[in-house]
C-alpha cells in the first residue's frame, strides 16, 4: 500500500482523519457547512487531451472508504482481492481546455485526482484501495500524466492543498470562496515555473528524480524519498548534513519550541551515544531519536516518526523541517522563523528548495511537515461556499 502524504491541518494529521481516526471539532459555523459544496474545475492547461477527475477518500460520517460521483454521492469500494482486482471506474469526465466543470464535494477526507490523456489505473486489495506509486517502475500509472490535491471537508470547514510531498507533476492551483465572496488561492507557479523546476533539478544534480515518457517528455519529478527508493539519487545524499548536526549537538543544546501559540513549551536536545535525547524544563527525558538516515529525513518517518501526540510528534515535525530546510546548524532555536535562512547549506532538500522558489506565493508542500511555520500551500475556510481547482499551463 502507498504512504499517504502527511498534511497537518490545525495540528491534526489529515492522514489520521483519512483513516477515520479523528475529525475536527465543531466550529461556530458548523451548521452552515452543507452536506456537499461545489468544486469548480477550470482547465487552463493549454492541452487538448481529455481530462479525468476522481474524488476518492473516507466518508467522515461512517469511516467508509470509497469514491464520490459528480453529484457528490458516495460509493463504497467493493471488497478487493489478492492479487489486486480492478476498482470500479470512478472517473468523472473533466473540462476541455478553456472550459470549466463543477462537481460536488461531500464531507470527505481524501484526494481529488486528475489525469490528462488517460484514465488512472486503480485496484483493490483485501485491505482497500491501491493508489498509484510511480516510484515503482512496474506501476501501471508510470507513463500516465496525473496529479492530485488533498482535502478535508467537515463541520469545521474545508482544508484543501496543493501538494508535492510525493511528486511534482501536472501543475494546478486550488482555492476556496468564503461567505463574503473573498477567494483564497495557492499552488500557482510563477510564469515559466513548471519547466524551471525540471531544469533546476538537473542543474542541482538531482535530475535522477525526473521521470520521462519514452519520448523524453517529463512526466514528473519524484520527491527525494521516493527518488531514493527508485534509485534516482544516492541513499546517503543527506548524510553529511545529518552527521554535522549530530556532532554539533553533542556539545551544545538544540532548543525546540514546537507550538507557536505556546512559547513557554520548550524541549532541549543533546546528543549522547549517537542518540539525541530531549528533556523538558524539569530535566526529564521526554523522547529520544536515533541518528536518522536520509530517507527518514525526507519522509519525516521511520527514525523521525511523528505520532499524533503532544510531545514526540511535535518535536519530530520540528526536527524534520529543520533537516529538510538545513537550518539546524545555523539556528539552535527551532523552528527557524525566517525563510531567508532556508536551504542555504550545500546539503539540503533541493527538491523542496526549487519548488518553493518557483511558487508564485512561495508556499508549497515540498515535504511532509512543510506546514511547520506555515510555509505550506493550503487554504482553509470555516464556511466554504465553493472550492476551486485550476489546471495550469505547462510552461
Amino acid at each position: 500500500m502507498f504512504r499517504l502524504s502527511k498534511v497537518f491541518l490545525s495540528g491534526v494529521s489529515a492522514m489520521a482523519v483519512a483513516a477515520g481516526l479523528m475529525v475536527f471539532g465543531p466550529s461556530p459555523s458548523a451548521e452552515a457547512v452543507p452536506a456537499t459544496i461545489p468544486l469548480t474545475i477550470k482547465n487552463s492547461s493549454g492541452r487538448s487531451e481529455p481530462v479525468y477527475v476522481y474524488n476518492l477518500g473516507t466518508l467522515l460520517t461512517t469511516g467508509q472508504q470509497g469514491w464520490a460521483d459528480a453529484n457528490g454521492t458516495f460509493h463504497p469500494w467493493p471488497v478487493g482481492g489478492n492479487p489486486p482486482t480492478p476498482a470500479p471506474d470512478a472517473s468523472i469526465t473533466g473540462p476541455a481546455n478553456g472550459q470549466t466543470k463543477t462537481i460536488r464535494m461531500p464531507k470527505f477526507s481524501g484526494r481529488i485526482y486528475f489525469s490528462i490523456g488517460q484514465k488512472i489505473v486503480f485496484k483493490l486489495t483485501t485491505g482497500g484501495l491501491v493508489q498509484p506509486a510511480v516510484q515503482n517502475p512496474a506501476d501501471p500509472n508510470r507513463n500516465i500524466l496525473f496529479n492530485w490535491s488533498e482535502y478535508t471537508l467537515n463541520d469545521a470547514g474545508l482544508w484543501i492543498n496543493s501538494t508535492q510531498v510525493d511528486m511534482f507533476s501536472a501543475p494546478y492551483a486550488v482555492g476556496v470562496k468564503a461567505a463574503n465572496g473573498a477567494v483564497s488561492t495557492t499552488g500557482r507557479l510563477k510564469p515559466g515555473g513548471y519547466n524551471a523546476v525540471f531544469s533546476q533539478l538537473r542543474s542541482a544534480g538531482w535530475g535522477g528524480l525526473i521521470q520521462n515518457r519514452p519520448d523524453g517528455t517529463p512526466l514528473r519529478a519524484l520527491s527525494p524519498g521516493h527518488g531514493i527508493e527508485a534509485g534516482g539519487i544516492p541513499a546517503g545524499v543527506m548524510n553529511d548534513y545529518i552527521n554535522r548536526v549530530w556532532n554539533k549537538y553533542g556539545s551544545s543544546t538544540l532548543t525546540v519550541t514546537p507550538f507557536a501559540n505556546q512559547p513557554n513549551t520548550k524541549y532541549y536536545g543533546r546528543v549522547s551515544g549517537n542518540v539525541m535525547n530531549f528533556t523538558n524544563g524539569s530535566g526529564a527525558v521526554v523522547t529520544s531519536f536515533q541518528k536518522p538516515d536520509s530517507d527518514s529525513v525526507f519522509g519525516c518517518y521511520k527514525l523521525l516518526d511523528a505520532p499524533n501526540d503532544q510531545v514526540r510528534g511535535p518535536i519530530s515535525r520540528t526536527l524534520c523541517a529543520g533537516f529538510n530546510r538545513s537550518t539546524l546548524l545555523t539556528n539552535p532555536g527551532q523552528p527557524d522563523p525566517n525563510n531567508a535562512n532556508f536551504y542555504r547549506d550545500a546539503v539540503t532538500n533541493h527538491y523542496s528548495r526549487i519548488i518553493h522558489g518557483q511558487m508564485a506565493d512561495g508556499k508549497a508542500y515540498g515535504f511532509a511537515f512543510d506546514d511547520v511555520g506555515a510555509h505550506e500551500s493550503l487554504v482553509h475556510d470555516g464556511n466554504p461556499q465553493e472550492a476551486f481547482m485550476t489546471l495550469e499551463p505547462f510552461n
